[in-house]
């Protein structure tokens, strides 16, 4: 390989989200010499990030990457991961990923916890307009609760969030895993941005390290464990390249839609994401406050129908409550670089229910019936691509001595529901597995 670079580690890391993060971090500060590689660059520092500009140079495909079906899939491609564009909510890992796949990471969520000081926003801060949906849910039957945050209004110089927080943290109130990853850095990790992994190395049944373009030069790195945490999309297209090919078929996403509705009043645009929420574990949806950020609104609705377009001047005044639906493994990402993820017969009678929940809702928080509608789905968290008992052991190993996976490919099943706590339970675990071995 003519001009290759090869580096040397005991633990090569790819990708810096919130899995790749959590366990570059426990094992660096464990005495380990940890090799992390992240595809995108950082930054937080440029005067873009948070912005529209920013969104559309760190995502993939400039956020308009789609499935065959027409999903809509935001993949963020940066230092920290999916953490730099989410709405920082915090749940706790469902129950079933201990009581029916043998994943017990109680501890470490329950340490994360209280780390990060994961709460609800205070009162005064969860919006007038997210509340007033709330109430309206809470007189209606269903018990919404404030949504744990990973966010302090302390950590801003001044708490300015809004519907725009998607697009990137500017005030500095939400937690994003490229704190760890600094953290990792100045306990001696060696981070390589630009890094574009594109296959394991496996020599006798062993990963051995890695190979790629850093910097659009070839590269090699070698280390004895290879952990890939490089998304629901990325790692199963790197095992894919590494042979193992079986990754990639089927995949779930948690599949998304809001539904929206108009009031006099002012609505949720410029009120905190996502400070309100429910879920319905028997049918498998959860419900929570949102609304596009102002100019991704007009975009994403267009794929509707052209006449969506004349609801934007009235943004200001939207109540919208996001659905996150439990779906079937379906579809999948194939070598050919297609990602497919059609819903099941299974799935479109629940989001059916859940859309009708939201309409009932809209409704007593004081929105107009013929006003309310729901957006085109898109995909939020590409999952399931490397699933736990059929790829993956209970310690997220490969059949491939040395060579493992912790991101959202992992999941047995779609999470319905924020999914960072709970990679980052995995994250902590893998590593102190490792450290134990």
């Amino acid at each position: 390989m003519p001009d290759s670079q090869v580096l040397q580690a005991d633990v090569i890391v790819v990708g810096s989200g919130p899995g790749g993060a959590s366990v570059a971090r426990e094992l660096t500060k464990n005495g380990k010499k940890v090799l992390l590689l992240e595809r995108g660059i950082d930054q937080r520092s440029r005067s873009y990030y948070g912005t529209y500009l920013g969104a559309i140079l760190y995502s993939d495909r400039g956020s308009l990457l789609f499935s065959q079906e027409g999903l809509n899939i935001v993949r963020p491609l940066l230092v920290g991961g999916a953490t730099s564009m989410y709405c920082g909510c915090a749940s706790p890992p469902p129950t079933w990923l201990k009581e029916k796949y043998g994943v017990d990471i109680d501890a470490e969520v329950a340490e994360t916890i209280d780390e990060l000081e994961i709460a609800p926003l205070p009162p005064g801060l969860r919006g007038v307009a997210s509340t007033r949906i709330a109430r309206a849910a809470q007189a209606l039957g269903y018990n919404w609760q404030a949504q744990p945050k990973f966010m302090k209004p302390t950590r801003a110089q001044k708490f300015d969030c809004g519907a725009k927080c998607m697009l990137g943290c500017r005030c500095g109130a939400k937690w994003n895993a490229a704190e760890w990853v600094d953290e990792a850095v100045a306990a001696g990790a060696d981070l390589r941005t630009r890094a574009r992994v594109e296959r394991v190395l496996i020599e006798d049944g062993h990963a051995v390290g890695v190979s790629g373009r850093l910097e659009g030069r070839p590269f090699t790195a070698r280390a004895g464990t290879v952990i890939l945490s490089a998304g629901g999309i990325g790692t199963p297209r790197i095992l894919q390249a590494s042979g193992l090919k079986q990754a990639g078929q089927g995949m779930t996403m948690d599949v998304t839609v809001m539904v929206y509705g108009f009031i006099k009043e002012a609505g949720i645009g410029k009120e905190p994401p996502m400070t309100w929420s429910w879920e319905d574990p028997e049918v498998g949806y959860m419900l929570s406050t949102l609304l596009d950020p102002w100019l991704l609104y007009p975009l994403i609705n267009v794929l509707k129908g052209p006449q969506y377009l004349l609801t934007w001047p009235r943004w200001g005044n939207i109540l919208g409550v996001m659905i996150k639906l439990k779906d079937s493994i379906s579809g999948g990402v194939f070598p050919n670089g297609k990602i497919s993820k059609p819903l099941t017969d299974y799935d479109r009678p629940r989001l059916k229910m859940a859309e009708e929940v939201c309409r009932k809702i809209l409704v007593e928080a004081g929105a107009k019936p013929e006003t309310i509608f729901m957006t085109p789905l898109r995909g939020t968290h590409p999952s399931g691509t490397v699933r736990i008992g059929e790829m993956l052991d209970t310690n997220l190993q490969t059949e491939i001595a040395g060579l493992y996976a912790c991101d959202a490919s992992t999941f047995p099943e779609a999470l319905d529901r924020p999914t960072v706590l709970t990679i980052l339970g995995l994250g902590k675990r893998l590593a102190r597995h490792l450290i134990n071995q």
